[in-house]
């Protein structure tokens, strides 16, 4: 069984450590976890790592985070694995710093990486998990506060975030949608 792990991100050392890739850091951290290699490929990096008989594919979409569902197209063709079998690791601004909300579909919520992945791969029917990054920004600053580098308190709180968030990826691989949902959301 194989399963398509899309951390969304923009490429870029002046994108590291932002809120807005923490989805590249879940996939990182997997990656990490199990020593796989990043190779580069087409329209992204790819890891692939093993867990409990299933095959994670691991991709940071090289496309920005506005593109993604080019490369999460491509991955799934390529890799002839079922929308079913799709989750996708974002920043979310309409949950509290460090709240998952793993879900099986759902609206894009505005975030313009989950709609490109609707309009390129027919319809919002593939899970996401979302995790909060708060919304602790003045009236015009979203963007600043989306691309900026994480709070020092923050980054204290990261790492306990990213090991559960990676550890439901590996849930919904292994134990499927719905127990990861009661297991991993709030």
């Amino acid at each position: 069984m194989k399963y398509l792990v899309a951390g969304l991100g923009n490429i870029g050392a002046k994108y590291d450590n932002t809120r807005h890739n923490i989805g590249f850091d879940i996939v990182d951290l997997l990656a990490k976890e199990f020593e796989a290699e990043w190779s580069t490929e087409q329209l992204g990096d790819i890891a692939r790592i093993k867990h409990k008989g299933r095959t994670f594919v691991l991709l940071k979409p090289s496309t920005y985070m506005n593109r993604s569902g080019k490369a999460v197209r491509y991955w799934l063709q390529k890799e002839k694995i079922d929308k079913s079998r799709l989750i996708v690791l974002i920043d979310d601004l309409n949950l509290t710093f460090g709240k998952m909300r793993l879900r099986g579909k759902g609206s894009d919520g505005g975030h313009n990486g989950l709609k490109d992945i609707d309009q390129m791969n027919g319809g919002n029917n593939y899970a996401r998990l979302r995790i909060g990054i708060g919304n602790e920004f003045s009236k015009g600053k979203q963007v600043d506060y989306v691309l900026g580098e994480w709070s020092s308190e923050e980054q204290d709180a990261l790492a306990g975030i990213l090991k559960k968030a990676a550890d439901a990826v590996k849930a919904f691989g292994t134990i499927g949608l719905h127990r990861a949902m009661n297991q991993y959301n709030g």
